[in-house]
C-alpha cells in the first residue's frame, strides 16, 4: 500500500546574524544552507497494517507524511501510495487517503461540524445514502451524538478532535496518515481516539501510519514501528523486538508490607525508586529468575510485578546512542 525508496527531501534556508549590518549585507549576499529533512529513507507498508512512525522533534516524520500525502514534492527517490504517485495529486489518489494533523483543523470555526461534513461530501462527491450511512457509523464509533450541531468554537478540544477525525474519514479512505492525533487530549479522550482508530482499521481494512510522542498510542495501536532520527531510518521492526534490543533488562515492582533497607534491595538489582511501601528494581534478563526467587524468600513482599522498561526510556536511550549505533 505504501512504498518508499531512497526518499530525500532537502530545504535551503538563509542564515544571518542579528543586527542592522547583517540585515543590509543580506540584501546583497544571502548565503544558503542545505537542510536534509529526510535523507535516504526506504520502507514498505502493507494493506491493513498499523505502523508507528517515531522520532524526536525535527527528525523528519511530518515531512515524510506530507510527501506521502502529496503536499510536498520529494527532492529525490520514489514514493508510491495505493499505486499512485502522491505528488501528482490525482482525484483517485486523494479519495483513498486522509491526513489528520493534531495541530491543524479543517472544521469551520463559527459553523457546526455538520456544515463541514456537507462541504466535504460535495468535495468528494459522496452519494447521499453512503454519506448518511458513514455519518451514522462515525457518530456511533466516536460518540458524536449532540456535537454535530454545535458551533465548532463551543466544543472542547477533545470534542473538536473527534469531529476532525470524523470529517477526515467521511470518504472512507484506505490510507490514514495520522500526525499527533491525540496531542493535547486528556487520558480519557486519548483512549477514545485510540479505540476509534483501531475499530476503523479493523472494520474497513485501512492502512494506518501514525506519528505520536505519546508512547501509549504506539503501544496500543502499532505492532510494528519505524524509527527515524536526523532524517535517517534507524529501525524497522516489531515494537517488542525494539524494546529487547535497546533495553533487555526488566523492571521488578515490589509492594512491601513493611520498610526494607536499600542495601537489601541492591543485592537483587539496581534501585530505580524506593519508598517504605514499594520499590522498583532494574534487573538483567539473565538474573531475573534468581532475583524474583530471592525477593519472595527474603523480603516482606505483598505483590510482585515484572514489566518491560517504559517505552519513553527505550526511545530516549535509542536516540542518545545516535544514528550510526542505532542502525547497527
Amino acid at each position: 500500500m505504501i512504498a518508499v525508496e531512497r526518499l530525500r527531501k532537502s530545504y535551503f534556508v538563509h542564515r544571518r546574524n542579528p543586527g542592522l549590518r547583517a540585515a543590509l549585507k543580506s540584501l546583497v549576499h544571502r548565503p544558503r544552507e542545505e537542510v536534509k529533512a529526510v535523507d535516504g529513507v526506504s520502507f514498505r507498508v502493507g494493506a491493513g497494517e498499523r505502523v508507528g512512525f517515531l522520532g524526536p522533534n525535527g527528525a523528519g516524520k511530518t515531512t515524510t507524511l506530507k510527501v506521502l500525502s502529496g503536499l510536498l514534492h520529494p527532492t529525490s527517490g520514489q514514493v508510491s501510495v495505493a499505486r499512485h504517485t502522491p505528488q501528482d495529486r490525482s482525484p483517485d489518489f486523494l479519495r483513498q487517503i486522509t491526513l489528520v494533523m493534531g495541530q491543524k483543523q479543517q472544521l469551520l470555526w463559527d459553523l457546526p461540524p455538520s456544515e463541514t461534513f456537507l462541504l466535504n461530501r460535495a468535495i468528494y462527491d459522496i452519494p447521499r445514502p453512503r454519506y448518511d450511512e458513514t455519518v451514522a457509523e462515525l457518530t456511533e464509533l466516536l460518540g458524536l451524538r449532540g456535537l454535530l450541531d454545535k458551533p465548532t468554537r463551543q466544543l472542547s478540544l477533545g470534542e473538536r478532535m473527534k469531529c476532525e477525525l470524523a470529517v477526515a474519514l467521511l470518504h472512507r479512505p484506505q490510507v490514514l496518515f495520522l500526525d499527533e492525533p491525540t496531542i493535547g487530549l486528556d487520558v480519557t479522550m486519548q483512549a477514545a481516539v485510540r479505540g476509534f482508530v483501531r475499530a476503523y482499521n479493523e472494520r474497513f481494512g485501512a492502512t494506518v501510519l501514525l506519528t505520536s510522542h505519546y508512547m501509549d498510542d504506539v503501544a496500543a495501536l502499532c505492532p510494528r514501528v519505524l524509527v527515524i532520527d536526523h532524517g535517517h531510518l534507524i529501525y524497522d521492526g516489531s515494537l517488542d523486538e525494539l524494546v529487547r534490543r535497546v533495553r533487555p533488562d526488566k523492571r521488578v515492582l515490589l509492594k512491601l508490607s513493611r520498610p526494607v533497607e536499600a542495601r537489601d534491595l541492591s543485592k537483587l538489582g539496581s534501585i530505580v525508586s524506593h519508598t517504605d511501601a514499594q520499590a522498583v528494581l532494574q534487573v538483567s534478563q539473565s538474573e531475573l529468575q534468581g532475583a524474583v526467587q530471592r525477593a519472595l524468600a527474603q523480603l516482606p513482599v505483598v505483590d510482585l510485578t515484572v514489566e518491560d522498561p517504559p517505552l519513553e526510556e527505550v526511545m530516549r536511550e535509542l536516540f542518545e546512542r545516535g544514528v550510526s549505533e542505532g542502525a547497527a
